[in-house]
């Protein structure tokens, strides 16, 4: 199996890069700093190729997808977050994740359906959030709003390369103990709700995806944490932290 992994050099991207070479895929991981790879055993590796590649650069998405013959499964998990403290410090702080998180999905989904439809075959996975289940209310957080996309992006490519036999999963996480979210909080995530080991989080993704699940939310708890909040009055939210 050949499985390109856009978002692969760190977090669960890099974890799922390691289940599949284990499984006996071949496998391109690709990011925007291959370097955070250097001095990892997976390089030795004959069945991994690592890219450099801008999921915001269309052009270039394109091209590392061409280059990488007959892909039978396309995992996006790049992703960009801002907060509202963020984005009053600047505005400009938008873009990225509209680039990345909405634009950067299409790119990739786009450039890889592509080359799937003349095989007649294939899976598209993207890695989006459970912030992403939120309704929309006064005052919501664009990254939320983006995850919204992104689970809306997916429903979208499901429906259109269904005849093509293509399959298409949205994976929808609750919080994750990466390196990237203990970033986001001081150096210790452990007081976010229901936290998940990325081991976990990584054996119920490539689960679902062997399923060819049309959607995987986890944890439970989580998502019901969800559904009672989309319930709550507008004036309650509003209080909620961004």
């Amino acid at each position: 199996m050949n499985v390109m992994i856009i978002g692969g050099t760190s977090g669960i991207g890099l974890g799922l890069a390691q289940h599949y070479w284990r499984q006996g895929a071949r496998v391109a991981i690709c990011g925007r700093h291959p370097n955070k790879l250097e001095g990892s055993p997976l390089l030795r590796e004959d069945r991994i190729s690592v890219h450099a590649c801008d999921i915001a650069d269309r052009a270039a998405v394109a091209r590392t997808v061409a280059a990488f013959a007959e892909l039978d499964l396309l995992i996006v998990t790049a992703g960009q977050y801002t907060d509202a403290a963020a984005i009053a410090r600047d505005p400009a702080s938008t873009l990225p994740v509209l680039r990345v998180n909405v634009g950067g999905l299409d790119h990739a989904f786009s450039a890889a359906a592509e080359a799937m439809i003349a095989r007649g075959r294939g899976q598209l996975v993207a890695v989006a959030s459970i912030a992403g289940l939120q309704r929309d209310y006064p005052g919501g957080s664009l990254y939320s709003a983006s995850k919204r996309a992104a689970i809306a992006i997916c429903d979208v490519y499901r429906k259109a390369l269904a005849p093509f036999g293509i399959g298409v999963t949205v994976i929808v996480p609750g919080y994750v103990d990466t390196a990237r979210l203990r970033e986001l909080n001081n150096g210790d995530a452990g007081g976010k709700p229901f936290l998940m080991s990325e081991q976990e989080a990584v054996r119920r993704i490539a689960a679902a995806i062997e399923r060819r699940d049309e959607r995987c939310v986890f944890p439970w708890q989580m998502h019901a944490m969800v559904g009672i909040f989309n319930r709550l009055p507008v004036f309650l939210k509003s209080f909620r932290k961004k």
